[in-house]
């Protein structure tokens, strides 16, 4: 079960920073003229992103193996 759910994660999370960063890049790019500052908001977005839910796959891949 640790492993499945870490395979998830690993998987997951990528693509979850990217739908992160293209999101946050259409919408900062209507906002913001200058495309060096929305590429870099935009870029700290999709690596928050990947960080916690690699963390949270980390936990639960702890954590939920003791519950059961």
């Amino acid at each position: 079960m640790t492993y499945a759910i870490l395979s998830i994660a690993v998987i997951l999370s990528p693509l979850a920073a990217a739908a992160a960063f293209v999101i946050t890049y259409e919408e900062y790019v209507h906002h913001y003229h200058e495309k060096r500052k929305v590429l870099k908001t935009a870029l700290e977005a999709a690596i928050f992103t990947l960080v916690f839910f690699l963390a949270l796959g980390l936990l639960l891949a702890i954590m939920l193996p003791s519950w059961f």
